[in-house]
């Protein structure tokens, strides 16, 4: 079912996308709880969606316009609009086809100021939704994160490790210390709760696992279990399984950036996406980043 230009008058964004399960995976991954509100921020340089809790963890998932196979911006400003999240990703599965790189149209805004998805690449069938969007009651907090100094405080390490090693350290209630040395190059994950655990990554022993580490200087910071949890406790199995390196660095304050990357290619190759010159885009990466802040204690170390 083709789209006529007059449909799309007025629109702010129609866009389409070739392969919806590389969306769901994505925002599968910031998707901690059931009943979460997301904000939708919309530009010429993609979409970028946006959840919260209580201006202590906050996740974005950014969809470059790269990942579009069609991407026609015309808003004046940058639109927001708020929506749930668990509905949107059940849209998004609805259009998913197990093995199979759907393509679906997304336009913003319809005549009642909602989200429309429609499939496109199908002759005999058309699948539709709309979902109701809402005029956010806040806006999501500024985390203005910053370096904490002239040499990053970062490390990257194998993103099943990562969940591993925040699973095993569940304390019910309890914090997780994340301590980085620069001699010998370590990064250190310690739980408390009835007793102590520990768990380590030596930079020069296991490079499989610590892909990359920069520290010139000890560094101490405590996090919440539940909110450091919620980085990696909601990645899908297929995300899991192609394991790319999650990036964290400690920023000034302590503030916590933890960095993921989902494919969003499309799974078929005889129907990859193919630039003018041959080549195909190597963009097709979703970027997803939680900013979680420290505990405030007094003996923290650190800036």
């Amino acid at each position: 079912m083709s789209s006529s230009a007059a449909e799309h008058d007025g629109s702010d964004l129609v866009c389409q996308i070739d392969n919806v399960q590389g969306i769901v995976d994505a925002l599968s991954a910031v998707r901690w709880k059931r009943h979460q509100d997301a904000v939708l921020e919309l530009s010429e340089h993609g979409i970028v969606l946006i959840v919260e809790e209580t201006g202590c963890l906050q996740a974005k998932v950014y969809l470059q316009k790269e990942l579009f196979i069609r991407y026609e911006y015309s808003a004046q400003a940058r639109p927001r609009f708020g929506l749930s999240l668990g509905l949107f990703v059940d849209c998004l599965n609805t259009f998913s086809v197990p093995g199979h790189s759907t393509t679906i149209e997304i336009q913003y805004p319809g005549p009642d100021m909602q989200l429309l998805l429609k499939s496109v690449d199908s002759l005999d069938a058309c699948i539709y939704a709309e979902i109701r969007t809402t005029i956010p009651d806040t806006f999501p907090w500024d985390y203005n994160f910053e370096p904490a100094g002239s040499t990053p405080l970062s490390f990257t390490v194998k993103c099943a490790a990562l969940k591993e090693a925040i699973d095993d350290l569940e304390w019910p209630g309890s914090s997780i210390e994340i301590i980085l040395k620069p001699l010998p190059p370590s990064v250190t994950f310690r739980g408390e709760g009835h007793g102590d655990l520990q768990i380590d990554f030596m930079y020069y022993s296991n490079t499989d696992l610590l892909i990359a580490f920069h520290c010139d200087r000890q560094v101490s910071y405590r996090y919440k279990y539940k909110f450091l949890r919620a980085t990696t406790s909601n990645i899908p199995g297929s995300v899991i399984k192609d394991n790319r390196g999650s990036k964290l660095t400690i920023g000034r304050g302590g503030m916590l950036k933890v960095q993921h990357l989902v494919s969003v290619a499309r799974l078929s190759t005889s129907h990859q996406h193919i630039d003018s010159a041959g080549y195909q885009q190597p963009s097709r990466i979703a970027y997803i980043e939680f900013f979680v802040k420290p505990q405030e204690e007094d003996d923290n170390a650190n800036d």
